[in-house]
């Protein structure tokens, strides 16, 4: 079973899941395997690895900074496979790629799944990808390789769309808190905590989880208490950066910033 279904499936009632995102090769180029081992070390549910690159619309500046100096330092993506596979023995929680589709296509579709398999990879988040080309294109080539492509809503998200998105895709649904780019926020409003319920009401097949925003009590708090749990990126980016790439210190912080 992949991992990803595998969590799900087999998690407590009263569990909340706690994912974050970092961008590989930052603030180090060799610091990525070292913070996927240290974060599983201290009871992170699932990560989403990064994938920099040159232009990420969806991303906020602490993410774009990130990917900027990730790119410097010379991380790629067959690097990234390459220091993937050296700890895969060692990695037991669902680790997801999330990456545009350019650097994807550039690498190729079959061969992009196939380096995910070899590395130890569950699942995919490419936030560019149209879902007609998910359909078409992706997902095929995704289930042969029992790879889950994790598909992203918003606020503006019909309905329908929402539906459809539950009735073709597997794993879980990335509930994104707004239409804005990524970064910590203080609180989410009652508008953002509308849509929440909203999603909550649909009954929706596939497991959810909220990202976009979280960084403190009050947001964490609301996005576990209407999804499987919650997704911090740029805040832990902005204090693995503040480490120097010291995950364990980077960890202490973003603990005690969520539980104030």
């Amino acid at each position: 079973m992949n991992k990803i279904n595998k969590l799900f499936a087999e998690r407590p009632k009263d569990k909340k899941f706690l994912s974050l995102y970092f961008c590989a090769g930052a603030p180090t180029l060799e610091s990525t395997t070292q913070t996927i081992l240290t974060l599983q070390r201290r009871g992170i549910d699932f990560l989403e690895v990064g994938i920099p690159f040159s232009d990420p619309l969806a991303d906020g500046p602490v993410i774009q900074a990130a990917a900027t100096r990730a790119l410097k330092n010379g991380m790629s993506v067959q690097l990234l496979f390459d220091q993937l596979r050296s700890i895969r023995q060692e990695v037991t929680i669902p680790l997801i790629l999330m990456g545009y589709l350019n650097p994807i296509l550039h690498y190729g579709i079959e061969r992009f799944c196939q380096s995910c398999v070899e590395s130890g990879v569950s699942g995919i988040i490419i936030p560019d990808l149209p879902f007609r080309d998910y359909l078409e294109q992706v997902k095929p080539v995704a289930d042969r390789y029992d790879l889950r492509v994790i598909m992203l809503i918003t606020p503006e998200t019909s309905d329908e769309r929402i539906r459809f998105i539950d009735e073709h895709t597997d794993g879980f649904i990335y509930m994104v808190s707004s239409a804005a780019t990524t970064g910590a926020q203080r609180e989410f409003d009652e508008k953002k905590q509308a849509y929440f319920r909203r999603i909550n009401e649909m009954q929706l097949r596939n497991p959810r989880m909220i990202g976009f925003g979280i960084s403190n009590r009050q947001t964490l708090e609301a996005a576990q208490q209407n999804a499987a749990g919650a997704i911090i990126g740029s805040k832990f980016v902005t204090l693995l950066d503040e480490a120097e790439g010291n995950a364990d210190v980077a960890l202490d912080h973003l603990f005690e910033a969520l539980n104030s």
